[in-house]
């Protein structure tokens, strides 16, 4: 007689762990007693007191989103080696754990996602509505035209001191947020004329129009990306802010810290 267990078991046999998203204390404690079975929990906070965590940044929705995140956080913590197969168990439908997927983690296929949100100066959350309205401009442009974009997140005033105005600044006396719907339409339209948005690590548009003047030497950027990725780059070097750069030649998005690439999304395949 052929069990569930007979058709279903490859996906738990010979797995190096058992990575489980944000579970329920009865829930790990049942998987923590099985023997010789290494259990890491991932999430927002370690309510269980698990040995073994990841911390989460934010709550991702998409449950791709999150079993990435949490496998480039194990490889960057070194609790996950390259190769390793995982049983990555996680909630689709409900509150409660309901879905498990065998995942391979790879090293080279980090996408720097865990990178661009893991330690850095500005809110996760403010982080990721600028990373999604550069995605959402890469797709559709601007009246149907490509468009170029640069955000610089967090440490806003020290790139101000860096920076000169290229025109007068929409959002002086304002105190609108990133992620609002009606300042992201505002954003959208801006993103036609030249200069980098400033943006405070709570996400409020300190500027518009801005010309970035950090100094360029040392940085290096793949062939074919012009002054705006240069300008982005060059900004990270010097502040603890990121920069998010949409390009107009060849629609990828790009996210810069510390003076390096850490993510290269393509906004189609997003």
């Amino acid at each position: 007689m052929v069990e569930l267990g007979d058709v279903f078991g490859d996906l738990f046999s010979d797995v190096d762990a058992v990575a489980l998203f944000a579970p329920s204390g009865s829930y790990y404690d049942r998987l923590a007693a099985v023997d010789d079975l290494e259990v890491i929990v991932v999430g927002t906070e370690n309510t269980v007191s698990a040995e073994t965590f990841v911390e989460l940044p934010l709550e991702f929705q998409d449950v791709s989103e999150r079993i990435r995140f949490g496998l480039e956080g194990g490889l960057e913590q070194g609790i996950i080696e390259d190769g390793d197969e995982l049983a990555c168990a996680t909630s689709v439908f409900g509150d409660g754990i309901d879905t498990v997927s065998r995942v391979r983690a790879n090293i080279d296929n980090q996408s720097g996602i865990y990178n661009l949100f893991a330690k850095s100066r500005a809110d996760p959350d403010v982080i990721k509505a600028v990373l999604e309205l550069a995605v959402e401009l890469g797709k559709k442009g601007q009246k149907g035209k490509p468009v170029g974009a640069l955000f610089i997140v967090g440490d806003a005033g020290k790139v101000m001191n860096k920076s000169r105005p290229l025109s007068y600044n929409p959002f002086e006396k304002s105190h609108v947020h990133v992620g609002d719907p009606i300042v992201n339409v505002m954003l959208k339209e801006f993103s036609r004329l030249d200069g980098a948005f400033v943006i405070s690590d709570s996400g409020k548009l300190v500027s518009a129009y801005r010309y970035l003047e950090p100094s360029a030497e040392g940085v290096d950027i793949p062939k074919g990306l012009g002054a705006r990725h240069m300008a982005g780059g060059a900004i990270t070097r010097d502040t603890n802010a990121i920069a998010i750069v949409l390009s107009e030649s060849d629609g990828m998005v790009r996210a810069f810290k510390a003076g390096e690439i850490i993510l290269e999304v393509d906004p189609e395949e997003y």
